[in-house]
């Protein structure tokens, strides 16, 4: 796109760390195109300051220290300077949109002619009239995440050393979803079907040059990569070649993001006056002594309140990227919500994270398997991009960090080098159910759920089996962690009804630490004011009446008896990670699932039709 268009197209911040991030295809009414890297990010850019996320993204990238920016913020002041991010062009092949046909052994087929976007640039033109164009829908891509246009002649002649310079053309039949009866052709007589690039282990869009259109027109040598023993994936001497990718298809891109909730810290407030003056001001500090003349400028006086050796402090460990906690994600968030306190917060100082506890009455029939109800007035989400991969996701681990052994897929990089990433805060609200330790180590223990947790681990071991995952170097999740996970799904669609937000607005955070505790989190994170309306909050005051609602709704699915007579470990379906979970059930939108709908099971949170006695709640008890 250039600067002298009108008018460009608009994308939400939230969208730029999801759907359409760096790397990732967009349609526009003209052509496609591919978003830019953050080399290419222009305008202002809000420092996202969150310490916790800070050190766990330099620990997994292996750096000192690292940023986090918001994506440009649209700027209506006419004299300042543009505030965009950059497209291009992608693929630069098209289709012209003419109406031919083509008879293949008795067979009629549509065929269109094939232009480059050399010729498309000055009006397309076909016969000597002008004809307007598609973007080809097939592009190719490897593992690595790299894209690149179909060398579309090569193909063709099954020759990449091909001189022939024949207008090419695209022959369908049929609805044009059957890769049987497509065919690239030359008018030169060649043919070949685009079936032969979608078979197995196929070789026939060769080795992927390494083009990463979204960083500009390089590319770089891309070879195969392998887990070793010690479970660290390591470069190959092997070449990596091109898989066909539809453009428009879900698994075209999967954003890879990490995030966290802000908790209480005695340094929050610090932190967010650092935060206005460090880039351009303080960061160049060298000493403590220089610090304390530049303190007493008068612009420095919310500064002032803090010792000034706290100050240094936090500068030096901003410096250099000193972790100041090097527990995993969850654990820090479940002891702060336990740590959560009875009474509210009379401050009047607006908080970041504001919880209050609520213990169940011994009365309740909740009360043997829930311990307390934390109501989260406020809570603040930071949530960072660090890159994403295509043809399969990455699956978060139950301590809500990332796990590249899970998949068979690298993340690609969303820029040259790594300075800094884009991020989003969230404000929102939500509640945490507690629910006891000591019931769950009973449940686990008993017969028909060790036998249900046999068959489920199973299933697991033929998931990492078909992506030739070594299983020693893979943790099952654990019972605890389904049974949370697939009452947290039907929580969300029972409360979702009465809450005011829909359901695919309601987050969930799932807690199951052997040695801290269980529970589980639903909340809101949206940008703006529309995550802290207090719908869930108010929920959470009638805990228990939802908690029976989700119950009834786990209890007969629509697709019973097939639902919950499925078998994790059976080849046919290949849904190795569920158990009786489907669309009718457990499934939700996947912004909302922390684990992309897998490691599901209403089994075993109540009786079925099947009985298989391995569910957490009796049946009496709603």
């Amino acid at each position: 796109m250039t600067e002298q268009e009108k008018s460009y197209p608009e994308l939400r911040q939230s969208q730029l760390l999801s759907t359409f991030g760096p790397g990732a295809m967009v349609d526009l009414p003209e052509r496609s195109v591919v978003i830019s890297g953050l080399s290419f990010w222009r305008g202002d850019k809000q420092l996202i300051s969150e310490p916790r996320l800070r050190d766990k993204v330099c620990e997994k990238f292996k750096i000192q220290n690292i940023k986090f920016l918001s994506p440009p913020q649209q700027n209506n002041d006419p004299n300042a300077p543009l505030s965009a991010i950059d497209a291009f062009v992608f693929p630069k092949w098209f289709l012209g949109q003419v109406e031919y046909t083509f008879v293949r052994k008795g067979k009629e087929y549509r065929t269109r002619p094939f232009f480059t976007w050399n010729t498309v640039k000055g009006g397309a033109k076909f016969d000597g009239k002008k004809v307007s164009v598609v973007p080809v829908r097939f592009v190719q891509a490897c593992t690595h995440g790299h894209l690149s246009d179909l060398d579309w002649r090569s193909f063709c002649h099954n020759d990449y050393q091909t001189s022939c310079k024949g207008q090419l053309w695209l022959d369908e039949a049929g609805s044009g979803n059957d890769f049987d009866d497509i065919y690239v052709r030359c008018e030169c007589g060649k043919a070949r079907q685009l079936a032969q690039a979608k078979r197995k282990d196929s070789t026939a869009l060769g080795i992927c040059q390494g083009h990463r259109p979204w960083l500009g027109d390089r590319q770089f040598p891309c070879y195969s990569t392998t887990t070793d023993d010690d479970g660290q994936i390591v470069t190959t001497d092997k070449h990596e070649y091109n898989r066909l990718l539809i453009r428009s298809a879900s698994n075209a891109y999967f954003s890879q993001t990490l995030s966290v909730i802000s908790l209480p810290d005695t340094d929050t407030h610090l932190n967010k006056v650092l935060d206005r003056f460090y880039e351009r001001e303080l960061k160049e500090e060298e000493n403590i002594e220089d610090l304390k003349r530049t303190l007493k400028k008068s612009r420095y006086d919310e500064l002032k309140k803090f010792p000034v050796e706290k100050v240094w402090q936090e500068i030096e460990q901003r410096k250099q990227g000193v972790k100041s906690d090097s527990k995993n994600i969850k654990p820090v968030e479940l002891e702060a919500l336990l740590a959560a306190p009875e009474t509210p917060n009379q401050s009047n100082v607006e908080m970041e994270f504001d919880a209050q506890t609520q213990f169940l009455s011994s009365t309740s029939p909740w009360f043997p398997f829930l311990d307390r109800l934390v109501l989260v007035h406020r809570l603040r989400e930071v949530i960072a991009l660090l890159g994403f991969t295509r043809f399969e996701a990455t699956l978060p681990n139950i301590e809500g960090e990332l796990d590249d052994l899970g998949i068979n897929v690298q993340r690609a990089d969303i820029d040259f080098e790594q300075q800094w990433l884009p991020a989003i805060e969230n404000k929102g609200e939500g509640f945490f159910i507690n629910v006891r330790k000591d019931k769950i180590e009973a449940w686990v223990n008993q017969p028909a759920v060790k036998a249900r947790g046999i068959e489920l681990e199973n299933g697991y071991h033929k998931w990492l089996d078909s992506r030739n995952i070594p299983r020693n170097k893979a943790k099952f999740p654990g019972l605890p962690y389904i049974m949370l996970h697939s009452l947290s799904h039907l929580l969300i669609t029972a409360v979702s009804l009465e809450c005011g937000y829909a359901a695919s607005a309601i987050k969930e955070r799932i807690y199951a630490h052997h040695t801290i505790g269980y529970g589980i989190l639903l909340y809101t994170g949206t940008s703006g004011s529309e995550g802290t309306l207090g719908g869930l909050v108010e929920v959470g005051r009638n805990i228990e009446h939802h908690l029976s609602k989700a119950l009834e709704l786990g209890r007969l699915c629509s697709n019973d008896p097939v639902c919950s007579q499925h078998r994790p470990t059976n080849n046919e379906e290949e849904r190795y990670l569920h158990g009786a979970a489907c669309h009718g059930c457990l499934l939700i939108a996947e912004t909302s699932c922390e684990h992309r709908n897998e490691f599901l099971d209403r089994a075993l949170v109540v009786g079925t039709v099947e009985g298989l006695g391995a569910q957490f709640f009796p049946d009496d008890l709603y």
